[in-house]
């Protein structure tokens, strides 16, 4: 009875593993196989994303090598650019900021060197500069949460402003230039104001051209469309 008992199980056994459909194990075998693979291509659009806007970033910083007006630069355009497209947002700092100081090394030791008997690393107050820079990315990032162009014009215009208070301010504060009083910081803020126009200029058209080049290369190329990479 009990040989036959084990007989019978022996038999059920077989008949299940018999019963199981070819078919359906491909597919659950496809659908691991494609859950596995999915974070890593989802990856791959997010690294293809990420390395267009960097590619972009520091071109625009290689751009302040090519004559141009004074105060007309991509310096602006840079930050709220990185601020709107990085989703990994430590990069909307790191970027701008590398790219920037790249071509600040060039045009310190290369375009300017006759002007140093050193190399240049830092320039004089440069900490003004980039500390306007961090800042005009964190109003990117609150600013062009969505890409409208009024939102484009808002945060283009801020940017200015930002650069023109802070680099003035530092100008004031870190050279005896200007008196260290209020009379002399409005004097400083005063002497500042015929090259406000030209970074007004350079903000936006700049902001313009990489903002429009990079929502036209999202029209055309769907993998670089950040809602794209999160469903698909």
């Amino acid at each position: 009875m009990d040989g036959e008992s084990r007989f019978q199980k022996i038999v059920k056994r077989n008949g299940e593993v018999a019963d199981f459909n070819p078919e359906k194990i491909e597919h659950a075998t496809f659908k691991a196989m494609r859950a596995v693979a999915e974070p890593n291509r989802k990856t791959s659009k997010l690294n293809l994303r990420s390395g267009i806007v960097a590619i972009m970033i520091l071109f625009a910083a290689l751009s302040r090598l090519i004559p141009h007006s004074l105060n007309f630069a991509p310096i602006g355009a840079m930050a709220l650019f990185g601020a709107a497209y990085f989703s990994q947002k430590y990069l909307a700092f790191l970027i701008p900021i590398i790219s920037m100081w790249l071509s600040d090394l060039i045009i310190n030791n290369v375009v300017y060197g006759q002007y140093f008997d050193h190399f240049v690393w830092f320039y004089d107050g440069f900490y003004w500069t980039y500390g306007a820079f961090i800042l005009i990315g964190l109003v990117g990032m609150v600013t062009l949460r969505k890409i409208r162009i009024q939102n484009l014009i808002a945060a283009s215009l801020l940017a200015s402003l930002i650069f023109f208070l802070v680099s003035n301010f530092g100008v004031w504060a870190s050279t005896q230039m200007y008196t260290h009083s209020l009379q002399g910081l409005i004097t400083c803020y005063i002497a500042g104001l015929p090259f406000f126009r030209n970074t007004i200029l350079g903000d936006l058209v700049y902001t313009g051209i990489f903002f429009g080049l990079f929502e036209l290369a999202q029209q055309r190329i769907l993998s670089l469309q950040l809602k794209t990479i999160k469903n698909n």
